[in-house]
């Protein structure tokens, strides 16, 4: 039975990783920053899945050479997962910088000492499409790192260049295979009480904090077909060296919520605010300058390599929209 190494098990993404690779039949091992969240973790996978004897868990820290080697040590596959995400933008950029890019490397050396089948990192369309005049991407573009864009899309655009040039500058004897995974904004149900940093925009939707709704254009796809490209990307003979951006389709943020609404969620507006209103509030508010410099640009693409190389299908991402809406309704943290 193969094993797979899986970072940030508690994450949003981390987790339905897990849970697909152990209905998929590997041995799985996950890393939490501290032990003390393991009952929260065996409890969540133990309503989708199994986990009995195929799954263990590891303490690892992005920020700490401890245990890696270790951890990394008889497993066939790595799943960088594990990266840090806030909902605010840090004063200081490298709160967010230092951890992601010093992570990465701390996963890849200990991938290439134990001399892993392939190593798969869950970077994000935000080290494809920002810091650019353009509207259309695909996996050939990066980040431009030199522009104001955000500490979080910067440290993505970081990370992954770190593991292309780490792994370019090896050895051919010492190389390993390597993907990246560049998912859009990730939307769809928790499986825990922890919704997810990603998931935090529409549930301030939904409870009523806006009454009207930023001009912002994004692509979207749902977490569960973020996870399921994970795993195909791991283990796909063509997938070595490419990165995945992933998408099921690119729309307004107001078109998201005409959708919620449709489905009785009236508290989601569909008002957009001025670009104007939105620069202005960015002086006062990090949140708002955390998309100030996004609104009104449309940022399209078509996820060509998901699906070529991968054959794959996408979600229809109204379902990962309800179910998220659901789960908020349910948790009570909304109500329709």
């Amino acid at each position: 039975m193969e094993k797979v190494l899986v970072t940030g098990t508690t994450g949003y993404i981390g987790l339905h990783c897990v849970a697909q690779l152990l209905q998929a039949g590997y041995s799985v091992k996950g890393s939490l920053r501290s032990k003390e969240r393991e009952p929260e973790v065996r409890n969540a996978l133990s309503k989708v899945v199994n986990a009995e004897n195929r799954f263990e868990i590891c303490e690892l820290d992005l920020m700490n050479d401890s245990g890696w080697d270790e951890a990394v040590s008889g497993c066939d596959y790595v799943m960088h997962v594990a990266s840090p995400l806030l909902d605010r933008e840090p004063i200081d950029e490298n709160e967010i910088i230092r951890p992601a890019h010093e992570g990465l490397i701390r996963a890849l050396k200990s991938s290439v000492k134990n001399k892993i089948k392939r190593f798969v990192m869950t970077s994000s369309f935000s080290a494809v499409g920002y810091g650019h005049a353009k509207n259309v991407f695909d996996e050939s573009h990066w980040t431009d790192t030199t522009q104001k864009i955000g500490a979080y899309n910067k440290s993505k655009a970081i990370a992954e260049k770190a593991m292309w040039n780490y792994l370019d500058g090896l050895n051919e004897d010492e190389k390993i295979e390597a993907v990246a995974i560049n998912p859009t904004l990730v939307i769809g149900a928790s499986l825990s009480n922890d919704i997810g940093t990603s998931n935090v925009f529409l549930q301030r939707m939904l409870d009523g904090s806006y009454p009207i709704v930023p001009k912002v254009h994004f692509g979207y796809v749902t977490v569960k077909d973020t996870a399921k490209a994970h795993i195909a990307a791991m283990t796909h003979p063509d997938a070595n060296g490419k990165r995945f951006i992933l998408a099921e389709r690119c729309m307004w943020l107001n078109e998201v919520n005409k959708i919620l609404r449709k489905h009785g969620y009236k508290k989601a507006p569909v008002l957009q605010a001025p670009n104007i209103l939105m620069k202005f509030l960015a002086l006062f508010s990090n949140e708002a300058s955390a998309i100030a410099g996004f609104v009104g640009k449309t940022k399209f693409t078509n996820s060509e390599n998901a699906k070529k190389i991968l054959n794959f299908n996408f979600e229809n991402i109204e379902v990962g929209i309800l179910e998220i809406a659901q789960q908020l309704e349910t948790l009570g943290v909304i109500k329709k």
